[in-house]
């Protein structure tokens, strides 16, 4: 009878022994979700329309809670008459803690931006290359051991301007935006 009761406790111990033991963070996260633009890249005062898109990123192995990162996201939209479809591709460091059940982290990126070439007012000619830079962070909620879903906000610089002439002289107006806000949301699967 004693041997079946301590049995039963060595059992009924080991659940709680095991859930105490610290989790390694993921060596890769992989994410994909949708992502919202706060303005068009020709929304002077006045006629500021967001835009709609996608985002996708790569995690790569963390040291000491720090890991490389390489993001990826796309727009899409009208404003003033002309078609948005701006991405960028980025890359930089994410710096991750968890907290129970969530991984709160923040981020500094910088990269490549691109878009189509009648981005302007009325589909009047734009530059189609930007240098962007991107800070900001989330919080990832575990769904399962290899699954979370993300929410991330985040602030983007970018530097487009527009285009006249054959040769393509880029010039500016009072009001053409470089300061973005964006949020996007989905899942990351992290192994």
């Amino acid at each position: 009878m004693t041997s079946r009761f301590l049995s039963l406790l060595v059992v009924l111990s080991l659940g709680p022994m095991l859930r105490a033991q610290p989790e390694t963070p993921p060596k890769y996260q992989i994410y994909g979700g949708y992502s919202f633009f706060t303005n068009s890249l020709n929304g002077v005062p006045g006629s500021h329309h967001a835009l709609n898109g996608w985002d996708a990123a790569v995690g790569f192995p963390s040291w000491h809670n720090l890991r490389f990162k390489i993001d990826v996201s796309g727009y899409s939209g009208t404003n003033l008459g002309g078609p948005q479809k701006p991405y960028f591709i980025q890359g930089g460091g994410e710096f991750s803690h968890r907290l129970g059940r969530e991984t709160v982290f923040v981020q500094g990126l910088g990269g490549v931006g691109g878009a189509n070439n009648n981005w302007g007012a009325n589909g009047s000619q734009g530059e189609t290359a930007s240098f962007t830079g991107m800070m900001g962070g989330g919080l990832d909620s575990r769904l399962t051991r290899h699954m979370a879903f993300r929410v991330e906000g985040d602030f983007q610089y970018a530097y487009y301007a527009l285009a006249q002439g054959k040769n393509r002289t880029p010039y500016r107006i009072a009001g053409l935006p470089t300061d973005f806000g964006r949020v996007t949301s989905g899942v990351v699967f992290n192994f």
